[in-house]
This record gives structure tokens, sequence and C-alpha cells, in this order.
């Protein structure tokens, strides 16, 4: 039949009985004669558990001075789950074996806590497929040059499942989570969201970067450069759900806009209150401020997300960017103490207050005024705008975050995604 890789996330390995359930299910598909590779999170809240005691131990010190030691320490979570599913598929009477991420190998940069994949051994995978296992590899994690072992931040396992799907040139990908797909926007904040059958890769991607919590947008971005086919489905269903069935439901991420998909000119609104602004004020209006600014920031292995630069006057200008919630302070830290020195900046001031409302849809190539009846809705609601961001198929702003719910309850009605497409 076909080689299949599941991902299952941390709630769907959230107890034992949950694990035999996913076992149940990996067991029907690898017995309708189908290779199975399995990617399993670690247990809801076990990360965080262990990253506590880490906090308790050394309560003051950032996370940098021990990122190696609390690599090694999470890493072990997700051992932890995959230990467990082979044990509860062999109780099934499924052969299969358990890796960790280093034993595979996944070859990834030293970059603490936010590794990034670099190469992937399919070898000994290849292996124990042939010889009729479920092969069950840790998610989340992976190898340095130095043997090392380093994890790929929060959300890691999604990519972790694409990488071994595209190495392994799976038929598929399934992303089995505890919700039953993707869907216009967070149905506890738009109860009327509806879900979606299709979805292209290019609106995944925005979406997963504007703040949908579905998919981790590097998930995202290696499906797209290695063409792998993503479904996003339930794990609460029940597992002896009809195969053919299940493979179809949920939904599909697809590479190819055909007649078949949804042809709303907008498909989802997207939130992310996780991010932080930060203002450099007064900065000479140079050639290569920019760099100079954002350069130390990436230096820092910070992300930078929206930025804008304002029209110079007098020489000076002002120069604005959002970082995750979670780097705020250390850019705060860094710029107060390195960049702004240098440059002869006034000041820098910070909002960790705001967040970022996204509509994304490929309908918004062939129509105009999409941007604009957004800005209209807002403003209808008194929200005001403090940055915005475009591409071809997106269009996010940047708003005081206790507006958030009202903008996207707004913006989903006015572009009638509530309504069933024709």
């Amino acid at each position: 039949m076909a080689l299949i890789v599941h991902k299952y996330g941390g709630t769907s390995m959230g107890s034992t009985e949950r694990i035999r359930n996913v076992a149940k299910r990996v067991a029907k598909w690898a017995r309708a004669g189908h290779q199975m590779v399995v990617v399993p999170s670690a247990m809801s809240g076990e990360t965080n558990r262990l990253l506590g005691l880490a906090k308790e131990l050394a309560p003051a010190q950032s996370d940098d001075t021990y990122s190696r030691e609390l690599d090694a320490l999470a890493a072990t979570g997700e051992q932890a789950s995959s230990a467990l599913l082979a044990i509860a598929l062999q109780a099934e009477g499924m052969p299969a074996v358990s890796y960790a991420g280093w034993q595979v190998t996944i070859k990834t940069n030293s970059a603490y806590t936010k590794a990034r994949i670099e190469s992937i051994d399919d070898e000994k995978v290849r292996a124990d497929l042939d010889a009729g296992k479920v092969v069950i590899i840790t998610g989340f994690q992976g190898m340095d040059e130095g043997g090392n072992v380093t994890t790929l931040g929060r959300g890691g396992s999604d990519t972790s499942a694409v990488a071994i799907a595209a190495a392994l040139k799976a038929h598929e990908c399934l992303i089995y989570t505890d919700v039953d797909g993707v869907y216009t926007t967070d149905p506890r904040v738009v109860p009327e969201a509806r879900r979606l059958q299709t979805v292209s890769f290019e609106e995944m991607l925005e979406m997963a970067s504007m703040g949908s919590k579905v998919l981790q947008i590097r998930s995202v971005e290696f499906a797209g450069k290695y063409k792998v086919p993503l479904r996003v489905l339930s794990s609460f269903t029940d597992w002896n759900i009809d195969i053919n069935e299940e493979a179809r439901s949920g939904t599909l991420i697809s590479f190819e806009e055909d007649e078949k998909m949804e042809k709303a000119i907008v498909s989802g609104i997207a939130f992310n209150r996780d991010e932080a602004k930060i203002s450099v004020l007064g900065v000479p209006d140079t050639p290569g401020i920019a760099y100079q600014i954002l350069g130390a920031v990436a230096d820092a292995n910070i992300e930078v997300d929206v930025i804008i630069q304002n029209i110079s006057k007098d020489g000076k200008t002002d120069f604005s960017f959002t970082v995750h919630r979670n780097d705020f302070a250390k850019t705060l830290d860094l710029l107060k103490s390195k960049v702004v020195p240098a440059l002869g900046a006034q000041e820098v001031t910070g909002d960790a207050r705001i967040c970022k409302v996204s509509i994304v849809g490929i309908g918004m190539r062939s129509h105009v005024g999409i941007a604009s009846k957004m800005f209209r809705v807002l403003a209808e609601e008194g929200i005001n705008i403090q940055m915005i961001s475009t591409s071809e198929i997106k269009t996010s702003v940047v708003i005081d975050e206790k507006y958030m719910e009202l903008a996207v309850r707004a913006l989903h009605k006015a572009f009638d995604l509530d309504q069933p497409v024709a």
C-alpha cells in the first residue's frame, strides 16, 4: 500500500487511555497494509512541567544560560511518549520500535531551543518498515554536529513529522490534533466558524505565520518546500472509524488550486496575541540603519515580524517592529544596552499589550478593495490600527490586545465566513 506518517499532539497522548487509542488507530492503518511511521509529542503538560522544574532550580537566570541542558531535559518528554506508544502497540500484537531523534539520526544546527533540521538519515527507519514494524520517532528534537541533543522550539513535533515524511517520500502526512480540521477562525472566539474541506498551501502558510495554532509555521514551510501532502484531523474520533472515511476527513492542505477548491475571497481570519511591539525613536535616517537595528536582533536569534519605518523629519526617523512576546524583554535589553548607544537614538519604547489580526485568502489576488473593507470594518468598531503588513494573499494589522476578539468577530461576519461556500 502506501507509506503514511501520523503525528499526534500532546492532548492526543495525554493519558495511558489516549495512548492506547492512538495505538489501536495506528495498528488499524498498519493492518490495512500501510507502512506506518508515527511522530508523537510529549504528553500534554509534560514539557511545561519539566521546564518548570528547571526554573525552580535557577529562577534568576536567563534560559540562554542553560540552553544546552534545557534541551536535554525537554527532549525526555517525547522520548517517554514514544516508548509508551511502542509498548501499547506491542501489547496490541503489532511489532513496533521507538527511536529518539538522535538515534535516527535527525541532524540539526546548534541553535539550542530553536534548532533547525539539516538532514535525516532514513536507512534504519526503512529497514524496520521493510521488516513489518511500526516505527515511532520522537518529535521536537534532533542532534547537532557535536552530538548534543537539540530541540526545535514549541510546536516542533509538527516540523519533525513533515520533515520525516519528506525524507521518506511518504504518500501523506496526517496531523492528528484536538480539533477536526482548519477553521475559518478559532471557534472559541467565533462559534459560527466553519471547518474548511480544503485550504491551499499558501493560505495555510499565511494563517500559520499570522497566528493560527493548528499547524506550526515551520512545518508548513517544510511541506511547501518538499510538496508533502498534509491533512489535519481529529484524534478524538472513534479509533475504529472506517479507514477510507478517516482518510477523507479533516482539512486537506492542497498544493494545487483547482475548481474543487473553495473560492471565497477571504478564507480565514488569523490572530496572534503572543506579539509585542518595540519602537526605536529618534534614529538617524541614514543608509543601513535598519540593518544596524535588526542585524543585532537577528544575531541574538530573535525573530522579527511586522516592520515599519516612519518618514524622516530633521534627519531623524522612528523604527518599529514586532517580536514574539517571550523575546520582548530580551530585545529591549539588547537595544538599550548595545544598539541605541551606538546609533545615538533618543530612546526605545515597548508595548507587550498588542495583537495581530489578519485576513487571508487566495481570492484576494483577483479582487480589489479587500484591505479597505477590512480597515472600514475596524473603524466602524472604533478600533485603531497601529501597524499594517500585507502580502499578495493577506493583510495584517497590529491593534490593542483588548480589541482582538471584537475585531475577529466583526471581520468574520463582514467577509461572510459564517456562510457555507456555494
